[in-house]
Parts: C-alpha cells; structure tokens; sequence
C-alpha cells in the first residue's frame, strides 16, 4: 500500500504475470520442502495430516463463514454464501510462509508437529479447491450443494495429484541417474526443470499440481540421486529466491 497508487505512484496492476511468479515460485517451494523431507518422518503423520487438510480445511472454512456471516449481515448485508465462498479462499494455510517459518527459521517443534504441518499444508489445496468452487455455483445460481460431485472431485484431485507425483518423481530419479552431462552444474537445473514439468503436466491431468510437486520432492529427495548435495544447496538458493518473487509481486499488485 505504501509503494502502490496510493502510496509513490508504483502501477502494477497485471493480475496475471502476478499469478504466474507465484505459482512458479511456490511450486519450487513445495518440490524444495519435499527434497528435505524425509519418509520416517512423514508416515507416522500420515492420518493427522490427511484429516487437517480435508475434515480440517472444511471445519475452518464453515466456521469462518458463520462468524463472518454474523459481522456481515449485519453491516453489509452479505450472504451466508457469500461469506462462506471468503472463508473458503482463506480456509488453506499458505504453503510458502509455512515451509519458509519452519526451514528458514530452524525451528525444532515437538511430537512430529513439523511434518504434519509440512504435510497437511502440502495437501490442503485440493479442499480449499473444492470448497471454492461449490460456493461460487452456489452464489452464482442458487439451491442446494451438489455434495456428490464435490466429493468425486475431491477424490480425483488428491489421487491423481498424490499418483502424478510419485510416478512424475521416480521419472526425474531415472533421468537425472541416466543422463551423461558434462557440466555438472546442470543437474540441478535439471531437477527444477523436472518440478516444473510435474506441476504443468499434473494441471492437464486434472489432479492437484501442489500436491504431486511436493510428493516428487519427497521421491526425490529420498531416492539414490547423483549430485543430491549440489542439488539440495542449490534449491536453498532457489527457495529464498521464490520466497522473495512473489512477495514482490503482491506489493507491485497493491
């Protein structure tokens, strides 16, 4: 607000060069959290994990919406629904700030609360997700929520973005492992390059491409991989660079 037209006069207002930093940006993020995860620490989390980011996420956003709802009406006269529909977008925690929290500052929680905060803010997309879309039709046209097919997609989203990642991960594994370059620089940009394909191609596959980028990080990072130090050191650059990109974009857009 400072730096924006209300503030010195910086106009940024291109939603959708805005929109693209970030998400690049976060799906390095995810794949660089998954790439130092390691699978001991995430199964004995695997059931608090999943109910946080499903049961939890919808808990949170129907709370919200009622306390909303109750503030609202009565100022401003929005809807239930449409008081349901704000607390749904904020109903997800945001992925980048929780890894950036947990990595950056070196924290040592207690009781396996990291990874299941890492996991269940990995997960949580594909709810929110759902949520969202079935409160806009429910805004946009009225009636009763078609729970049924929220649920389906629901479904397809976590399983195909859980099953892309995976398979998407032992692929990078089997390239980088295979491939002769000479410059072993290029290894690393190999893999980051690789976290973009699982993203994009997860999109077209209509699972949910935060969940499969973060599950390749963790195949990843928990297979044989040539250069995995290089590899590592060079996604802690990259991952405080993502951090930055779309701080910066949101304070252009504002």
């Amino acid at each position: 607000m400072l730096f924006g037209d209300d503030g010195l006069g910086l106009h940024f207002d291109n939603i959708g060069i805005a929109q693209i930093i970030g998400t690049v940006s976060l799906s390095a993020i995810l794949f660089s959290g998954g790439l130092d995860t390691r699978f001991d620490d995430i199964k004995p989390v695997l059931g608090p994990g999943i109910m946080l980011a499903t049961v939890g996420v919808l808990l949170t956003a129907l709370s919200t919406g009622f306390i909303l709802y109750g503030i609202l009406d009565r100022h401003l006269g929005v809807s239930l629904m449409g008081c349901l529909l704000l607390a749904a977008t904020m109903s997800s925690t945001d992925s980048a700030s929780v890894f950036s929290i947990l990595r950056g500052k070196g924290l040592n929680l207690k009781h396996n609360l990291r990874p299941t905060l890492e996991l269940e803010s990995g997960a949580n997309d594909p709810m929110a997700y759902v949520l969202v879309l079935t409160f806009i039709s429910l805004v946009q046209q009225g009636g009763s929520p078609q729970w049924g097919s929220a649920l389906v997609m629901l479904v397809v989203q976590l399983a195909v973005g859980a099953m892309a990642g995976w398979l998407f991960g032992k692929g990078i594994v089997w390239v980088v492992n295979k491939i002769n370059i000479d410059n072993v620089a290029l290894y690393p940009i190999l893999v980051l390059s690789g976290s973009f394909f699982v993203f994009a191609a997860t999109f077209y596959m209509k699972g949910n491409s935060y969940l499969a980028v973060y599950i390749a990080g963790l195949v990843v990072g928990n297979s044989h991989l040539v250069h995995k130090r290089s590899t590592r050191n060079f996604f802690d650059g990259v991952t405080w660079l993502a951090q930055l990109c779309p701080c910066f974009s949101r304070w252009a857009c504002s």
